[in-house]
């Protein structure tokens, strides 16, 4: 089964404030979002990223061929807890699932 980052564009996190973090799928193509956007179960993301499925916030944008998925943040950023301040270790797990 191929990864995530091999049928995909880019995967990339960002910070939505210091209590969200938001991570794009940008797929490239129609091809790409048809066959990447049901693959990507929100409760499997959820559980990736140590979220509670409820507070998992998800977005599909087919005119961009996006799909974006937010929640809160571990940590509040900047605080001395925090390793990640932009959340990009979001982006690398989430490119490494097989689809």
């Amino acid at each position: 089964m191929p990864r995530l980052r091999e049928l995909t564009r880019k995967v990339a996190a960002k910070n939505a404030g210091p209590f969200q973090v938001t991570v794009d799928v940008f797929c490239g193509s129609p091809q790409a979002f048809a066959r990447v956007a049901p693959a990507l179960d929100t409760a499997r993301v959820a559980r990736l990223f140590g979220v509670a499925p409820q507070l998992m916030r998800r977005f599909d944008i087919p005119d961009l061929q996006v799909v974006k998925f937010s929640f809160p943040r571990p940590v509040v950023q900047g605080s001395r807890f925090d390793r990640d301040m932009h959340g990009a270790q979001f982006a690398t797990l989430l490119e490494e699932i097989e689809i």
